[in-house]
């Protein structure tokens, strides 16, 4: 009864193909295809000085030479408009960047080498992107001499060394006290006028004011080393007027109009709600039958009485002012008007924070009574109405402690406002950085001109092939000098020539006088915005020479939509 299968010849090898087919065919290897044999399809490969190492340095250079027209005072603003349809028009190197969606991958190291230099100090960004391009560009032509990657990279590390090394000697003065506003805010005018050119004076003192106002009060031992955080520092743009009707507040700007009558609340206390001002849903449905009129009239006596007494425990508390992060409902409203309360409602929880930062008060997240303890404190919460849009005012006295400060710009138009608030969170950068190393050095490319002259000197003695490496690297320094005065439209070989005399007699602060003065202000630089914008951009420029093989796989996902157009109005 058992049945017989007949195998021909060669069968079994047919099956086992059939059945290893996947497994064998990632063994086979075409090697006449090369590398991109052994890569899933859709890989590209490039290789070598010509195809990966000059082609990353083009790229570099390109962007460098987008940011280097907008250095200095008289650097040109870029008009980027991003993926959204956003309009930005900037001058700042790290909105630049940012905004421009670079894709190159050797270019997007430079951009977060910018956007790194942003976070951690405010300025000079456009000095890392700058002195990252003209280091790859003066790579490129030793490579084309003939230098081999490996003895540039060294020769840049050993000038890098001793750029650190020289870098403590060169400081011209130091900030007395970050709490003097005037002296702050005169290290602050050069950092805004590279990107608010004509409003620097006035914002210099703004940003200035707000940020020693939320530094902590001096030690009783007597050292005094203050500090603070950038978003300590707010900013509140309103449309409408100038530059020069900006303001500076300690304490803090919500952008609506309190929810109740009561628009002005002097030394009041404030209670912080996490949660809106209303009644509790229930978690199940219920259903109430009502059999007479008395009872309806009745059904929701009970209700208003529990929220008329939660009202009336947190006046009764002595607080002033309630805040909360949530609804308030129509009979809450009643009960707050009844009892002459100012309310007014948070956007987000973030807003929620701020303001408890702002009172040093406590959210509470249960609706009832604060405590003593959890409540805050305002010399004056007020409505206002600015540019034709009302705001609330938190403001606090010169003796009340206050973790925020508040910074109201105006401008006429919408860019021009995101402009000054990127200016204002550079300025409160530079700032933070002088209360971490109050060091200063001389601007206007009088730091530069010095530290090429150090370098080239330090070349001179160096021997080996590496020097021709470290005179490049002092050669690199002469980008700022060189870019302030063609953006000024001056002779750059004749600034540059007169800086290197100058600095050869000695006269260590000479930079480039962009104006016509008799006797022009001096200009200073922060220390540790120098020290940090050089480390990070050798570091990117460093990670670029390094690169000699760029593999790049196919992207992931399926074929983009077709653009359907703008649809018809």
């Amino acid at each position: 009864g058992h049945r017989r299968r007949s195998f021909a010849p060669g069968d079994e090898e047919r099956a086992l193909g059939s059945r290893g087919k996947g497994e064998m065919g990632a063994m086979n290897l075409d090697q006449s295809a090369g590398l991109g044999g052994m890569l899933k399809d859709g890989t590209t490969l490039a290789e070598g000085v010509d195809e990966a190492v000059l082609r990353n340095i083009a790229a570099t250079q390109q962007l460098a030479g987008i940011v280097r027209t907008s250095m200095g005072p008289n650097g040109m603003k870029k008009l980027v408009i991003n993926h959204l349809g956003k309009t930005l028009v900037s001058s700042d190197c790290a909105t630049i960047v940012k905004e421009l969606e670079v894709v190159h991958p050797a270019a997007k190291m430079v951009s977060m080498a910018a956007a790194a230099q942003s976070t951690e100090v405010g300025d000079g960004t456009n000095l890392v992107v700058s002195f990252a391009g003209e280091l790859l560009k003066l790579a490129d032509e030793l490579l084309r001499t003939g230098l081999h990657t490996s003895e540039i990279v060294s020769g840049f590390e050993a000038a890098n060394a001793r750029c650190r090394e020289v870098l403590a000697s060169l400081t011209a003065r130091s900030v007395a006290s970050v709490r003097d506003v005037e002296e702050v805010s005169g290290v602050l005018v050069p950092v805004l006028s590279a990107k608010q050119e004509g409003a620097e004076a006035t914002l210099a003192r703004l940003v200035a004011e707000a940020c020693v106002a939320v530094m902590p009060p001096p030690r009783a031992d007597g050292a005094d080393a203050p500090s603070f955080k950038t978003d300590q520092v707010r900013v509140a743009k309103i449309k409408g007027g100038d530059v020069s009707q900006s303001t500076v507040m300690k304490g803090l700007v919500l952008a609506r109009d309190a929810e109740t009558t009561l628009k002005v609340a002097e030394n009041a206390k404030v209670a912080v709600f996490a949660s809106g001002i209303e009644m509790a849903q229930t978690e199940t449905k219920g259903t109430v039958l009502i059999r007479t009129a008395e009872e309806l009239m009745n059904y929701n006596k009970t209700e208003e009485r529990a929220l008329e007494q939660i009202v009336k425990d947190i006046a009764a508390a002595g607080c002033g002012v309630v805040v909360c992060n949530g609804s308030i409902s129509e009979m809450a409203l009643h009960f707050l008007n009844k009892y002459d309360l100012l309310a007014i409602k948070t956007p987000s929880k973030w807003e929620t924070r701020r303001v408890c930062a702002a009172t040093n008060a406590t959210p509470l997240v249960r609706l009832g009574a604060p405590s003593p303890e959890e409540l805050g404190f305002v010399a004056r919460a007020s409505v206002v109405e600015l540019g034709g849009r009302k705001v609330t005012l938190f403001e606090q006295t010169d003796d009340v402690a206050s973790k925020i400060a508040t910074v109201v710009v105006r401008a006429s138009t919408a860019s021009l406002l995101d402009d000054l608030e990127r200016a204002v969170d550079d300025g409160v950068a530079t700032v933070r950085a002088l209360c971490r190393d109050p060091r200063l050095v001389h601007g206007a490319g009088a730091f530069e001109a010095q530290m090429a002259a150090q370098l080239a000197a330090y070349g001179a003695q160096a021997t080996g092939i590496e020097q021709y490496a470290i005179k490049k690297f002092a050669d690199a320094f002469e980008v700022v000098p060189r870019a302030l005065a063609e953006n000024s439209g001056l002779d750059a070989a004749a600034v540059l020539a007169d800086l290197k005399a100058k600095h050869a007699a000695g006269d260590l602060a000479a930079g480039v006088a962009l104006a016509d003065d008799d006797d022009p202000r001096p200009v200073y630089d922060a220390l540790a915005v120098k020290e940090s914008a050089l480390r990070l951009a050798v570091d990117a420029a460093l990670t670029v020479l390094r690169v000699d093989q760029i593999i790049m796989s196919k992207p992931s996902g399926g074929p983009k939509p077709p653009n359907q157009g703008p649809p018809d109005a």
